[in-house]
């Protein structure tokens, strides 16, 4: 698999930062963003090939960002993983317009291999 672009939205600079670490180490790039808006703009600066989305941050929300996101033609099927502390059954009443789901706290582990079963179904998906 190539290396790939990563947005890791999550407004615990910790989590975002172990994430970016990990992600790096595989070989990604990766940009951060503190909360949805901000999720929102880095989306227009680069292309990006997986959003990892925290729900629960201020200003907007992880699920706001995914409902607009959906909205948006060039963004409607950029792959979304969500990590949580939400059950997915509370979060799926919000919204369900992602891919993949994890439950915080989550190990590393869990993280790289949704990661990589999301970025091949990408790459199996037609143009």
């Amino acid at each position: 698999m190539n290396p790939k672009t990563i947005l890791v939205v999550d407004d615990e600079y910790y989590s975002a930062e172990i994430l970016s670490f990990v992600l790096e180490s595989e070989g990604h790039r990766v940009l951060t963003a503190v909360n949805g808006r901000d999720g929102l703009d880095k989306l227009k600066l680069s292309p990006i090939d997986l959003v990892i989305l925290d729900v629960m941050m201020p200003i907007m929300n992880g699920a706001e960002m995914a409902l607009a996101m959906q909205a948006d033609p060039a963004l409607a099927r950029l792959p979304i993983l969500i990590t949580s502390a939400m059950s997915e059954a509370v979060l799926q009443g919000m919204f369900n317009r992602y891919q993949g789901y994890l439950r915080k706290p989550f190990q590393m582990s869990q993280v790289l291999a949704a990661v990589s079963s999301l970025l091949s179904d990408e790459d199996r998906q037609p143009a």
